[in-house]
């Protein structure tokens, strides 16, 4: 399946997001998706360190949520 990931940083007075990197890229299921965003997280060259991300399916749905730091250590 197709998904997109985007890491983002957020603002906490207005939960403003500010995306810092997207990829798009083919995976076998969510798992694999995840391990993608894991490795692009320690190779993508971002101008930020990201505090969250999402996996999205090929139609714009969420798929996985959460903070970068608990799948990847920077």
């Amino acid at each position: 399946m197709k998904v997109e990931i985007e890491f983002y940083r957020t603002r906490n007075r207005d939960d403003a997001h500010a995306v810092v990197g997207r990829e798009v890229a083919e995976a076998a299921d969510l798992a694999d998706a995840i391990e993608i965003a894991r490795r692009l997280a320690q190779t993508l060259g971002m101008p930020q360190r990201p505090d969250a991300m999402t996996i999205r399916d090929g139609q714009g749905n969420e798929l996985y949520s959460g903070d970068p730091g608990a799948i990847e250590t920077f």
